[in-house]
């Protein structure tokens, strides 16, 4: 079999460079095509007939996975390579040699590309002449996938209703390979955690190589099936089948372990994948939004197979552990103690099989009473103490699952008894304050402002700052600052007014009046009677 190729590189020298590499009569290649950009390989697209692209991925013009995403809608049978230089894919070009698809990390040995273009030809070969006596089969590869996708998204999703009539119509309009007696036993796929920092884009990536994985693994040939995302790190996977069908269970879980220890290795994720029962077309979208709430409520395992259970043994309601223990060891014991405790409160809800995101989410609400309890007792405000960046990350995922549940709490922990030691420390608050004050002359140094710098209570601080100086911070202020223009009008020559305003005060006469009531002179007779600065 002959094939045509497209190349698609914005530089120059690459497409120089796999050209020279390509012995094209040894691979069967009749034709080579190349481009710079999306537009131009559009262009080729429209004229040829291209059997496998090579494509770059980040290029200025558009990258590659979108065209690959106008590939799959518009010439379905072109099997795609990708071109990288990002040197953190190269766990990709380990794990998608399982399918069609290959990353090739540049510079591209020719030995390697030679590689994956034969892959690639198998592929189309495979694809050609695989399953041609099964109409159910067939039906499945005549229809472009993402036709097929948005016929079960929008069933999943409500846009279609799960009635009979509803759905035959789309059958019938979009000609989905659904019949009478077709089956589908649907898998849902769940990232639980990345365990590398990613930003959206290469998150973007790495799912769109966990969806083409799932594809190889358990979707093979024996079976027909598609798999598509079902939202940002989660997969659905469908299998179709004739009514009466036995589904091999053993060999899809087999499957699906298979697939997470490959995910756990090559692309830094756990996951989990939850099989739903066995159903009709108009009952997929209640058995989907039921395992979306199996992946919700499931906060305690991760990279497990879950086989689908009926939901009508529900768990006798759990009345959650008193946290009477962790209180008393906030106040006088350990932060270790404290968080051994939590963490034997949360095994043992594990332990008995009680614990969901509802119990989770109850607990947390428990330990943060508990805490705010222990914060309000030592006069520290818990809007200051975690109203940092960090914090707000942690808690916004803290309900997630346990081990999110355990970070949130070795962190408030952390700072609540930190500040609580320092509390214990009077005087070293009361220095921090005055030092604030003295830094700050010309701002509006309200109670409340600096009571945020030491994350107490305004009440509490000013409690604690009389009991050190013997004024109130207000007093302690007005002193300060009358003590300060002293200074400058007795040892310097600036204006008054320029002094009034170094202090915070915009009203001049409101200045000299109240100068005056704390000096006993006015801030003119002041200087005249005690300035030290030679007039010029």
């Amino acid at each position: 079999m002959n094939y045509q190729l497209l190349l698609v590189d914005d530089e120059v020298h690459a497409i120089e460079g796999v050209k020279s590499d390509l012995d094209m009569n040894k691979l069967g290649i009749t034709a080579l095509f190349t481009a710079f950009n999306i537009r131009q390989a559009k262009d080729i697209f429209e004229k040829e007939t291209i059997d496998i692209l090579l494509c770059d991925i980040e290029m200025p013009q558009g990258n590659g996975l979108e065209l690959l995403t106008w590939v799959r809608e518009n010439h379905p049978n072109t099997a795609t390579i990708f071109l990288t230089s990002h040197a953190d894919f190269k766990y990709a070009k380990e794990a998608l040699q399982l399918g069609s698809l290959d990353y090739l990390l540049k510079p591209v040995l020719g030995t390697d590309l030679e590689k994956a273009i034969r892959k690639a030809q198998l592929h189309i070969d495979r694809n050609s002449e695989i399953n041609r006596n099964s109409k159910s089969h067939q039906l499945w590869l005549k229809h472009h996938s993402f036709i097929i996708e948005r016929f079960w998204l929008d069933l999943i999703n409500h846009s279609t209703p799960s009635l009979p009539a509803a759905i035959s119509e789309q059958v019938e309009r979009h000609h989905i390979p659904i019949t009478d007696e077709s089956v589908f036993l649907p898998i849902l796929i769940s990232v639980q955690r990345w365990n590398k920092g990613l930003n959206r884009r290469d998150e973007k990536i790495l799912e769109y190589a966990l969806k083409n994985t799932a594809e190889e693994i358990l979707i093979t040939n024996r079976s027909n099936g598609i798999c598509f995302q079902l939202d940002r790190g989660m997969l659905m996977i469908i299998l179709v089948a004739n009514r009466g069908r036995e589904w091999d269970y053993g060999h899809l879980t087999e499957a699906c372990h298979q697939y997470i220890a490959s995910c756990n290795g090559y692309f830094y994720c756990d996951m989990s994948c939850y099989f739903g029962r066995s159903v009709e077309s108009r009952e997929m979208a209640d058995m989907v939004a039921e395992l979306r709430l199996r992946d919700r409520n499931n906060v305690a395992f991760v990279n497990q197979v879950f086989l689908h259970q009926d939901s009508g043994s529900a768990h006798q309601p759990i009345k959650l552990p008193a946290m009477s223990v962790v209180s008393s060891l906030l106040k006088s014991g350990t932060r270790e103690a404290v968080v051994h405790e939590v963490e034997a409160i949360l095994d043992n809800l594990v332990r008995n099989q009680g614990m969901d995101a509802e119990i989770l989410h109850q607990f947390n609400q428990n330990f943060m009473q508990v805490v705010f309890s222990f914060l309000n007792l030592k006069g520290i405000e818990a809007n200051q103490l975690f109203g940092d960046e960090e914090s707000r990350r942690i808690s916004e995922i803290a309900v997630r699952s346990i081990t999110d549940m355990l970070a949130w709490v070795h962190h408030i922990v952390s700072k609540a008894m930190n500040q609580a030691e320092v509390v214990k420390e009077t005087d070293k608050i009361v220095q921090t304050v005055l030092a604030y004050i003295a830094l700050n002359m010309d701002q509006d140094l309200a109670r409340e402002t600096l009571a945020d710098q030491v994350f107490l209570n305004p009440d509490y601080l000013s409690r604690i700052f009389k009991k050190e100086t013997g004024y109130s911070i207000s007093d302690y202020i007005l002193l300060e600052k009358i003590k300060h223009a002293k200074e400058l009008l007795s040892q310097t020559n600036v204006p008054i007014s320029s002094i009034a305003s170094s202090l915070g005060y915009t009203n001049f006469s409101y200045f000299t009046k109240l100068f005056k009531k704390y000096a006993g002179l006015g801030p003119t007779e002041y200087r005249s009677q005690f300035g030290n600065v030679m007039k010029s």
